[in-house]
């Protein structure tokens, strides 16, 4: 893993998911295998595979500190083309120095993220007005997990992670994005834990390979992507939860 620390020119960017979004990192060492921010590659100058190098903006706190003064005040997503919470923030807690402008300024936060390290900031987390953090969960299988996510925590501990944001009184959700197999074992264990879901079946064009390795062709079809969207809406539905596309 090759890491590198650098400063950035800006930390509050234009979003076309949310008015902001804020990447602290560049690179991610998580290196899901479908991940669709590896096109960021072709704008980094970096020779290391995706996953294989982080950035580090370790100048993001400050710039946070002087542009939020000069922008109007819009929802912020944390992050977009980054976990927010890969492994590098125990030491570099670039998030948690972001998350307590945007509280400390009242602004509204979105914060995606694969690794229960999120709980670890739940002090601002409950403190920020409008903050609400999401849970990427691409299948109930751990198994299926490891072939597609091996760099990820298990899916195990994201349930937990979900659960005690939820029971902090922090609003939730699950993003189901890939739908990968297994899948459709999720509704039931999301049940108390997500204020909503999110599914989406984003790009698998990176990811085609593994279907390949473990033969599994089958599960890489729109057929078989529109059979478990619609069986999960109904299954959300049923249980009273509200999903979103």
């Amino acid at each position: 893993m090759y890491i590198k620390e650098i400063q950035s020119k800006a930390i509050l960017s234009k979003s076309k998911i949310f008015p902001y979004v804020i990447n602290p990192y560049v690179g991610c060492q998580h290196n899901c295998t479908y991940c669709y921010a590896r096109f960021m590659k072709r704008f980094t100058g970096h020779r290391e595979p995706w996953g294989q190098f982080v950035d580090v903006k370790v100048n993001a706190v400050e710039l946070l500190e002087k542009e939020i003064l000069k922008k109007k005040p819009g929802r912020v997503w944390i992050s977009g083309v980054c976990d927010p919470y890969q492994p590098l923030e125990r030491k570099y807690q670039l998030t948690r120095g972001c998350l307590q402008i945007l509280a400390e300024h009242h602004w509204q936060v979105t914060v995606q993220t694969r690794s229960p390290l999120v709980l670890r900031d739940i002090d601002i987390l409950k403190t920020g007005e409008n903050f609400e953090v999401g849970l990427s969960i691409t299948t109930a299988d751990d198994s299926i997990r490891y072939k597609f996510e091996p760099s990820t925590p298990p899916i195990t501990e994201r349930l937990h992670t979900l659960d005690e944001l939820h029971k902090a009184g922090i609003r939730t959700f699950a993003m189901l994005a890939p739908l990968l197999p297994g899948s459709e074992d999720l509704p039931d264990l999301l049940v108390g834990k997500v204020d909503y879901v999110i599914l989406d079946r984003m790009n698998y064009h990176h990811a085609d390979w593994v279907y390949r390795k473990y033969k599994m062709e089958d599960k890489n079809t729109d057929g078989y992507f529109d059979l478990v969207d619609q069986s999960l809406q109904l299954a959300f539905s049923r249980l009273g939860i509200d999903c979103q596309l």
